[in-house]
This record gives C-alpha cells, structure tokens and sequence, in this order.
C-alpha cells in the first residue's frame, strides 16, 4: 500500500510539472499576455491616491465580467465591449472627487519597460493592454496582468500572485 502511495504521489507530482511547463511555454511570447495599465494624471499625492481609487472601481466592476473567460481573445472582446462603461466609470469618480481632467480608456497594442515582481519577468516590447490614462498621463502607474490571470489585488491593495499549481490541485482534490 505504502509503494502504490508512493508511485501515485510521483505521478500525480509528474504530471503537475509537465502541466506547469506546458502552461508556462504557452504564455512566454508577449502576444500571449494582455495587460491592464491605469497612468496617473502626475506624481503629486493627490493624483496618484485618485489613480487607486479608479483601479478599485475597475477591478471591482471587470472581477463579475471577465470571471467566465477562457481565452486572451475572450477577454479582449468582453473589455471592448466595456470601453464606454470603464470611461463613464472613471470620469464618474474623478468628478466625484473635483478633478477637472478626465480619463482616457482604450485597448491598445503599446510598449513597456522591462517589469519584474518576485518571479515573473515581462521583457520589454510590445504588449496589448487595457489603457486608462488619467489626465496628462505624466505619474507613475499601476499594472497587472489579466491575462493569463497572474495577478489580482487583495484587500490590501497589494498585487500577489495565483499559483496554477495550488489551482489543479484544488480542482482534482478539492479544498
């Protein structure tokens, strides 16, 4: 019994790094990524505070959206078919808050710098996105990578990632 535990556990572990090497070759080429990127209107305190109260909202109303989507090219069709509401969203919040710029939203194929957070590197070049410019788009931003999903935000506001692993193991053996 000890021996077919044993040779179950390495075959299930196998099987869980092919599946791991397959997902990760998968999404290795920008094309493969799609990025949501929201650009302070500048670097002053104010702005920026502004900038995470609209990636709040976005978060918060794209979460229900883009929860069934299986595909980059599904979730590209839902985003673009909620351009208009992320604009009316945005605007919304920043005439709430007695801003007199407004925010800019479009899908858009657009270059980024190298970035890195803990192991996941995304080379510099060029990447679809979600854009939201706010303003003169001149501060610091905050980006994510919905897809595939890597990164959510918590109730911290801080960015962490989903592990692919924990998720096939949660999915065949519950938990």
């Amino acid at each position: 019994m000890k021996r077919k535990l044993t040779i179950f556990f390495l075959f299930v572990f196998f099987v869980l790094i092919v599946v791991c090497f397959v997902t990760k070759s998968k999404i290795q080429d920008k094309k493969d990524y799609l990025r949501i990127h929201i650009i302070a209107n500048s670097n002053n305190s104010i702005d920026q505070d502004i900038k995470f109260k609209i990636k709040d909202a976005v978060v918060e109303y794209l979460t229900p959206v883009i929860s069934n989507c299986q595909s980059k090219f599904d979730f590209m069709e839902k985003l673009s078919k909620n351009l208009v509401y992320l604009q009316c969203i945005s605007n919304e919040i920043l005439a709430q808050n007695n801003f007199d710029y407004k925010a800019l939203v479009k899908l858009e194929n657009k270059y980024f710098p190298v970035r890195s957070y803990d192991n996941l590197t995304l080379e510099n070049g060029y990447y679809d996105a979600l854009t939201i410019c706010l303003g003169d788009g001149n501060g610091d931003n905050w980006w994510c990578v919905v897809y595939p999903p890597l990164c959510f935000v918590n109730e911290t506001n801080s960015i962490f990632y989903k592990s692919k692993f924990l998720e096939l193991v949660k999915k065949y053996f519950g938990g």
